[in-house]
């Protein structure tokens, strides 16, 4: 596997290798050894989510506030782009966001551990996005950072889509200076 760095310190990107011939292809998307091998971390995983989405969704930027979630993150149909937001008060890369593609072509996959935001906007006519997690879903310490926040700084590939298609959860989120964070 592949393993590329962001401009977040822990956040990876992650390209697995692909064996093909004329039938298909063959990957393989997580195998813990390889893993910790390839990156040096060992998250345990309780959780795989899975979801669907049509052009211009942004979900996000989520995180639990207690019961932190690692994400381990691809797209296994269409094209996302993926963003990490660090909330880590002791981290260098406080407050700090790094964006990238993900999709079923490129096959790419993103590390983003516990103490950071995530979120994700669809590229394509449809994608579908799985992520495996660290730890389960709480939804009562679940929290969520205003997407467009202009202290964040992030941009997003709105071009490519128009306006987003927000739950209202998303659209109520809190500014950066406003949410909680992790120490």
């Amino acid at each position: 596997m592949k393993v590329e760095k962001t401009t977040l310190r822990d956040v990876l990107v992650l390209t697995p290798k692909v064996h093909g011939d004329g039938r298909g292809f063959f990957l393989e998307r997580y195998n813990r050894s390889q893993f910790l091998d390839d990156t040096g971390v060992d998250p345990a995983f309780v959780q795989d989510n899975h979801s669907g989405s049509t052009r211009g969704v942004l979900r996000g930027l989520h995180y639990q506030i207690r019961q932190p979630q690692g994400k381990l993150i691809w797209a296994i149909s269409g094209e996302i782009f993926d963003i990490a937001v660090d909330l880590r008060a002791s981290s260098p890369t406080f407050g700090g966001a790094a964006g990238l593609r993900l999709s079923a072509a490129n096959r790419r996959m993103a590390w983003i551990p516990p103490g950071f935001a995530h979120g994700f906007l669809v590229l394509s006519e449809t994608a579908e996005v799985m992520y495996k997690a660290t730890d389960f879903y709480a939804p009562e310490h679940e929290r969520t950072l205003l997407w467009n926040d202009p202290e964040l700084g992030i941009e997003w590939p709105l071009a490519e889509v128009g306006e987003p298609v927000l739950s209202e959860k998303d659209r109520k989120g809190r500014t950066f200076a406003t949410a909680e964070r992790f120490e």
